[in-house]
């Protein structure tokens, strides 16, 4: 079985690779914003494979931390693509 996750774990290091290709490449910064958005969730899941190989539960609390801090950023960063600002009427 944990030959199983650790092929897991690079498979989706090579596929974030591929996203991070596609976030150097993309044609607008949608896609871009999208890329680097699907590169912090698969990071967030090797994070969380590597705690259930090594039985580490700090590895679990980071992945929730890192999850947290994509998410929000990536509000963030949609917030300022629309309105070119983050701060100011929400409406």
């Amino acid at each position: 079985m944990e030959t199983f996750f650790w092929g897991l774990g690079i498979f989706l290091l090579v596929n974030a690779f591929v996203c991070l290709w596609r976030a150097y490449a993309g044609p607008t910064t949608v896609d871009r914003v999208l890329a680097v958005n699907i590169i912090g969730t698969k990071t967030l899941v090797v994070l969380a494979v590597l705690a259930l190989v090594f039985g580490r539960g700090i590895l679990l609390d980071v992945a929730l931390v890192y999850g947290l801090l994509n998410f929000v950023i990536t509000i963030a960063a949609t917030r300022f693509m629309e309105t070119g600002r983050l701060k100011g009427d929400w409406s």
